[in-house]
Formats: C-alpha cells, structure tokens, sequence
C-alpha cells in the first residue's frame, strides 16, 4: 500500500524500483515513485485475482473524522475524537492537496474497505469540510485574521455553589478570545478550578471545548469525562512517547483552530503547558528550544477574530510549580497572557476556599468586560482584599459569596 511505502527509505524505494522496471525511477519524485511501484505491484497480481476484485462491487460507508496529516503529507481521518483507532481511515496526499485541506479540519465522504495487502479503510473523495463544501480558494487563514480584544464575556458563577469558579468570575472575569494563565502548584485545586470553568463554558453553548491532558494518568481522561460530557477529551497518557503527545497537542490545536477560521467560538483547555515543554524537550529530533516554540504557539493561538467574520479561540492553561520543565513554560509565556489566575497551595493544604492569591490575579482589558458601576465595585472589592493577609482575605470572599446568590448581587451590595 502507498501509506506503508511512504515510510520507507528512499534507497529502498529505488531498490523495489528497479526490481519491478520502472522508467528513469531515479528522476521521480517520492510521490510519483510510490505510485509506480504501486501500480507495477498491482500488474504483477494473478489476473484471477484482479479479476475477482474488479468485478466485486466495494463496499463503502460515509464516515467523518477529524484530519490528521503526516509528515509525508497523507494523512488518517480520527473517527473517535482525536485520538487514533484501529478503524481511522486513510485519505491521499493528492486528495489534500486537491481540497486544500488543513490539519484539524472535520472531513466527510466514503470510505471503502480496504483491499488485500492494506490496513486501513480509505477515502473515496471529500465530500464535505467543517460541515460546508469544500473551499478551495479564498478560505481564511487563522494566522493572516486580525485580533482584537475580547470583548464577550463568558459569566462563571451558574454554580452558586461553586465558589472558587465564582471567585475567579469575581477577580478576573473569562471572555471569549482571551488567553488565561493559571499558576498552580501541586494539590492546589487546579483541576477542581479547570473543571469549574470548563462546566460554565459548557452551560454557555460555546461551540467546541476540547480539554487537553498532556502526561496525565488515564482515570483522569475519565474523572473529565463525567464531570463535563459535553467536551471533546484529547487526553495524552504518560505511557505515550513524548512524539506522540506533541502531536495529539498539536492536534488538538489545529482543531480548534480550523473552528474559529469557520466561525466558532472554540475554546481549548490544557493541563499542563509545563508538561507540554517536557514532552517537547524528550521528542526526538526536537531542537533546545523547541520546548519554548511549542507551549508560545499553543498558548499564543488564544485570541478574538470576530471583526472579520471569524471567532474566536480561548487558550486557558496552567503552568505547574515545581514541574520538571524548572519552570520553563512559564517563563515562555509569562506576560503574554490577558488573564492571570494564581492559586494559593498553602490555603489549598489548609482546606481554605477559594484557595487564591487575590493581588496576583489580575486581567486585561476589564472595562470592556465590566459596566462602569459593576468595574467600580469590582475596584472596591479588590481594596478590600488587598488589605489582608492570604487567610483572611480567603475567609472574607468566601462569606461575601456565599452570603450572596450571584456575583452581581455580590457586587451592587459593596
């Protein structure tokens, strides 16, 4: 099969060339190489053989999966979210050449069964891309859209009783488009805060959530599936090579990149940017400073498009204290960000909620977030706090909420 012979070495392919007759073989290029040999394999079959499968009709079934391309430009449709599956099905260079397909675009067609001497199914033709016809000139490109600053925000206190999802509405409110910091440490309360926010975001009909797991152990793909149904899991599992981690993040990013270049607002949750610097100083073949151009690339993709008739993708992530990465994707995105959200590891230990670092958290561009009567009240609760120690200020926000049936009731009280 052309996909198995495209992982060969050109030497070998040159070899199976010549050994099979084709012309000037030395002059193709791999691709057209691969097709020869591949023909010549074909001609070279029993003509009862060919026969018998010429005249039985293929079957085929429409399928849609996400798309993953390979390094040699094929690629494989993931028909269970993003993660492969035995029943993936193959699609051609030419047939992504020919559609101008990207990573992480949603593609439906036929597929047929796969013939002797094959292992996946494969694509007949495209048929759709992201749920419309296939663009084929003048399609968008999210790097070439022009950001602006967010502006539609995404409210986190429907759980009454979730105070540190509400905490953080309070202190830095999340909208659309925005790239959202978490610095964290161990048994922090990190996931318990991801999972609040991933089930607000949820509830608010935002198009695609993806949560992104990098090194995590397999019940916690579990844990989140329970905790918010709605979201696409792309759980990268320590047992996996740190290769295949990176390209699972990197999928997962390029899907929801296509959905905000469609229009979307796209939303990408990931636990942990300092576990992606890891698997990306392990992968083999990765340069020093490969560590530092993944986390900037993923974390850098949040942003709002919506003025050119796009949407938006927001990028919230932690960074971990204390990670194997000495701190290095923190340092990679620091400063970058338009929402920063600490946590408070002491309070956590000493089962103080909301466990955080009131002075510390902060956010861009709050006044397009915020009426003027709603930021000065939020200016006047932040005095408040930050007149008290870590506990103290802990204890007061936690019986202003709970005192409180919402955060803008909270508000219009001070």
């Amino acid at each position: 099969m052309a996909e198995e012979l495209a992982y060969l070495h050109l030497a070998h392919l040159h070899a199976l060339a010549a050994q099979l007759g084709v012309p000037r073989f030395r002059m193709l290029r791999r691709e057209d190489l691969v097709r020869e040999i591949e023909a010549r394999r074909t001609e070279g079959e029993p003509p009862r053989e060919r026969e018998r499968e010429a005249l039985e009709p293929e079957r085929t079934e429409e399928v849609t999966g996400v798309l993953e391309v390979t390094r040699e430009r094929y690629g494989f449709l993931r028909l269970g979210g993003l993660v492969p599956r035995e029943d993936d099905v193959y699609i051609s260079a030419s047939q992504i050449r020919r559609c101008e397909l990207r990573p992480g675009d949603e593609v439906s067609g036929p597929a047929r069964d796969p013939r002797r001497g094959e292992r996946h199914r494969a694509l007949i033709h495209v048929d759709r891309v992201n749920g419309a016809e296939p663009i084929t000139e003048g399609r968008p490109s999210f790097d070439e859209l022009t950001p602006v600053l967010p502006r539609c925000r995404v409210a986190l206190d429907r759980d009454p009783a979730d105070l540190l999802t509400r905490a953080v509405d309070l202190l830095a409110p999340l909208a659309l488009g925005q790239r959202v910091l978490v610095v964290a440490a161990p048994r922090s309360g990190r996931t318990t805060l991801l999972r609040g926010i991933a089930r607000a975001i949820a509830s608010a009909n935002v198009q695609e959530l993806v949560v992104l797991l990098i090194d995590e152990r397999p019940e916690e793909a579990t844990a989140w599936r329970e905790a918010v149904p709605g979201a696409e899991i792309a759980s990268a599992t320590a047992e996996l090579a740190p290769a295949e981690q990176l390209r699972l993040a990197e999928l997962a990013l390029e899907r929801a990149r296509r959905r905000a270049e469609a229009g979307a607002d796209a939303v990408l949750i990931v636990d942990s940017l300092s576990r992606l610097a890891v698997a990306a100083q392990a992968a083999e073949g990765r340069g020093p400073a490969a560590d530092a151009a993944e986390v900037k690339r993923l974390f850098g993709s949040g942003r709002d498009l919506a003025e050119e008739g796009a949407g938006s993708l927001t990028v919230i992530a932690t960074v971990v204290a204390g990670a194997e990465d000495d701190g290095a994707a923190e340092r990679a995105v620091i400063t970058t960000e338009s929402s920063l959200i600490k946590l408070d590891p002491a309070l956590a230990a000493a089962g103080i909620v909301p466990a955080l670092r009131p002075g510390e958290c902060r956010v861009s561009n709050e006044e397009e977030l915020r009426g003027p009567e709603e930021l000065a009240a939020a200016r006047r609760l932040r005095s408040l706090l930050g007149d008290l120690d870590a506990a103290e200020a802990a204890s007061l926000l936690r019986g202003r909420i709970e005192r409180s049936s919402s955060n803008a009731h909270l508000l219009e009280s001070l």
